[in-house]
């Protein structure tokens, strides 16, 4: 059997790498996933809204889109301009709490589906970095 914990196989060669994509959604669109949490983290990042999408390759209306989407959704704001104007925006106390649940939750349903895979697969596989 191979090493889970290496990230070569017997032969040499790289494992593969597991990728997972798990978002929340409801009839009226995403409700929250790995891009909400991107955004979110870049705007905290960069304290701006337009340099967060940049920082992702997306535009602002896109990003501003989802942000919108989501606070409707769920009812809450995720983030708000800050006192000065020029100052940009900054993550809510909901917003940062969300992030830091998702990602949680993310990273533990992570590790447990790659704890699973060697139970169930012939091969090892890495977390995707």
């Amino acid at each position: 059997m191979l090493d889970a914990r290496s990230t070569k196989n017997a032969c040499g060669k790289r494992n593969p790498t597991m990728r997972m994509h798990l978002w929340f959604e409801t009839e009226e669109g995403v409700l929250f996933g790995l891009g909400r949490l991107q955004l979110l983290k870049c705007v905290e990042e960069h304290g701006s809204l337009k340099a967060a999408a940049e920082a992702l390759g997306m535009s602002y209306r896109g990003a501003w889109g989802k942000i919108k989407t989501t606070e409707e959704l769920i009812g809450r704001k995720l983030i708000e301009r800050a006192s000065n104007r020029r100052a940009g925006y900054h993550l809510t106390a909901f917003g940062k709490s969300i992030a830091k649940c998702y990602d949680q939750w993310y990273r533990e349903v992570e590790a447990f589906a790659l704890s699973k895979s060697q139970e169930f697969l012939p091969f090892s596989l890495d977390r995707y970095k």
